[in-house]
């Protein structure tokens, strides 16, 4: 990804995020009640997540899980008991995602990139793979499309810690590595279309 790549993908972030902020705030507003009532808590959650150059930050989200739940691993299934009723619905549609706009907006994250990871998998990169650390991680991405059921699927495995690291998480990242080296600006834009319509996407995405 060259320099002129990046400013324009910076550029399209700060446009998009206050463009989306400014839009969604409403429906924020509504979902952040809804967290609040249905089950005790905060309403929104907190994580440290690594990003550009390896640098961790603090990744927003509206809380979609009991209190406490982080306490029993970050790999998440599609029957776990931990996830809230209102939380299977903003998981189901990303919309658990709003609040990292915010993150977008002051230039921790991107709209598009490689989905942001606990503490610990940036260590195992080698290499080649490390330049997908150039990227700041991104709310959407073609590994998130392509691991869009990724609860469901790690639901049906014995060990989903295990099929995660071992099977998932390299997957990915030959996904972002593809992603690094064919950016372009339309296929951003895809990738947002893909994401907030799920029903125009392919069956598998590629980088």
């Amino acid at each position: 990804m060259t320099s002129l790549q990046k400013t324009t993908k910076r550029a399209f972030d700060i446009v998009a995020s206050i463009s989306g902020l400014l839009f969604f705030f409403p429906f924020g507003v509504i979902i952040a009640v809804l967290v609040k009532v249905t089950s005790s808590g905060s309403v929104f959650y907190s994580q440290m997540r690594i990003g550009r150059h390896g640098r961790p930050f603090r990744c927003y989200k509206f809380r979609t899980m009991v209190i406490g739940a982080d306490m029993f691993g970050s790999v998440t299934t599609g029957s776990d008991k931990r996830v809230t009723a209102i939380g299977k619905i903003l998981r189901k549609y990303k919309l658990d995602e709003f609040p990292q706009l915010y993150n977008v907006l002051i230039g921790r994250m991107s709209f598009v990139g490689p989905r942001p990871d606990v503490p610990g998998y940036a260590d195992l990169l080698q290499g080649e793979d490390r330049k997908i650390l150039e990227l700041r991680p991104g709310v959407t991405g073609p590994a998130s499309l392509r691991f869009r059921d990724e609860e469901e699927l790690l639901a049906m495995v014995e060990n989903p810690r295990e099929y995660n690291d071992k099977v998932i998480w390299p997957e990915k990242v030959e996904i972002n590595k593809a992603y690094y080296d064919n950016w372009s600006f339309w296929k951003d834009v895809g990738y947002i279309f893909e994401t907030i319509l799920p029903r125009i996407r392919n069956k598998k995405v590629k980088g």
